[in-house]
């Protein structure tokens, strides 16, 4: 069995060790984390080691990213995703403090028990190949054997070919096309869709059309063939 060496960074074992330390030096509530004051101290903390020169783990910088993700969504007003990743990280803490409690209470429970460890053994083992195989079962290996080599050579572009050459249709180029096209007034929806000339451009039209409503740019009234869309009064004059 290999030794497996654990690296500590100043008696932190991992990212969440750290938040959680700085969590309980500001007697932050852990249900009501405030998450801008936090995330400076971690970024803050991750730069002093930065300085000190010492080798952070992939898993402490990954937090940082994450964390600075956090903190410029947060800066964007009325955006839902915020409220998703602070209960991501408040619940990923949680579980992580439960973990360090219940490893407190075995550790504790682990002392006075005597302890046995036996090392391993080593045994010689016959390597002597006692299996006989009939004659089309070793030609056929034979060939398996050969082709290897041909294995290893890169697969040939010719089944890529469709794939890589579709054009792919920018959704910021539809969005442009879509404004354009309801400057004058209303129209049918599906009018919209008439002169898409691929399958990238019918979805870089549908999300275009989804982008807009989403940002109160345009209407849509009516179902199916019927549907028409429209700019909303304001947008219009802008």
């Amino acid at each position: 069995m290999e030794n497996v060496i654990c690296y500590k960074i100043e008696g932190f074992e991992g990212p969440l060790d750290l938040l959680l330390q700085l969590i309980a030096r500001n007697k932050f509530n852990i249900y009501d984390i405030p998450l801008t004051e936090l995330i400076d101290q971690y970024l803050e903390q991750i730069k002093l080691y930065s300085d000190d020169e010492m080798d952070l783990g992939s898993e402490f910088l990954e937090m940082a990213s994450r964390l600075l993700y956090i903190k410029t969504v947060s800066l964007l007003p009325k955006h839902d995703e915020i409220v998703k990743l602070k209960e991501e990280l408040e619940g990923e803490l949680l579980e992580y403090m439960v973990c360090q409690q219940v490893a407190k209470k075995l550790s504790e429970m682990q002392t006075g028990f005597d302890k046995f460890i036996k090392p391993p053994c080593e045994y010689d083992f016959d390597q002597t190949y006692e299996l006989v195989h009939t004659s089309d079962v070793m030609y056929l290996s034979y060939l398996a054997a050969v082709g290897r080599g041909k294995r290893k050579l890169p697969p040939s572009s010719a089944p890529f070919t469709k794939i890589v050459a579709k054009k792919i249709v920018a959704v910021s180029t539809k969005i442009v096309f879509v404004l354009r096209n309801l400057w004058g007034g209303r129209k049918k929806l599906t009018t919209l869709y008439k002169t898409a000339q691929s399958r990238s451009e019918l979805v870089a039209t549908f999300l275009a059309i989804l982008e807009l409503c989403k940002a109160n740019r345009i209407m849509i009234d009516g179902e199916s063939d019927d549907a028409e869309i429209s700019l909303i009064k304001g947008h219009k004059n802008r």
